[in-house]
């Protein structure tokens, strides 16, 4: 419904629509980049196009799986203006400092919080052909083939790329589980 009133321009349920969609997009990108002012960006980025092109939403129970393209796609873009940028060499050595941190502070909320940057770390050390279809498997919980649709590849490519994806980040994460 909010979608449709959207689409009709009337501009509080747009606003409502893209109060409930931001933290979702920014989490998205937060799992695809770790430069912070990037995830911002990206995230105002996806937001303005969605706001612009709500309109060409041909049915609306397909919104989740058009937004995730739109932040496929931005990100994507991002991808290519940053090519230098994303030759980022992450070390084992920042993931056994972060391990030695667990422990040495009290409270759940605490540990979570280290686990959670422990996976976002391992996530964004993957290359980035891996880390996009691991984000939309496992965080946006999207099909093999929505995945193959959102990256143009086949779905042959998207369970190889997954399992890829998984197998680096056990060994990368198997002395925290």
């Amino acid at each position: 419904m909010i979608v449709r009133l959207s689409q009709e321009g009337d501009i509080k349920a747009l606003e409502e629509l893209i109060r409930r969609i931001q933290k979702k997009v920014f989490a998205m990108f937060s799992y695809l980049t770790d430069k912070r002012q990037d995830v911002s960006d990206l995230t105002q980025e996806a937001l303005l196009k969605t706001v612009k092109s709500i309109h060409s939403l041909k049915d609306v129970h397909c919104f989740k799986s058009w937004l995730n393209h739109i932040i496929t796609s931005t990100y994507y873009d991002y991808t290519k203006k940053h090519q230098k940028d994303e030759n980022v060499d992450y070390d084992e050595d920042k993931l056994l400092e972060l391990k030695d941190k667990i422990g040495c502070e009290p409270g759940e909320k605490c540990l979570f919080a280290e686990i959670d940057t422990i996976i976002r770390f391992a996530l964004l050390s993957l290359p980035e052909t891996l880390r996009i279809v691991i984000v939309l498997r496992e965080y946006e919980g999207l099909s093999y083939e929505d995945i193959s649709k959102l990256t143009n590849t086949t779905i042959g490519t998207v369970k190889s790329r997954i399992a890829r994806a998984r197998t680096k980040l056990q060994n990368q994460l198997k002395e925290f589980i």
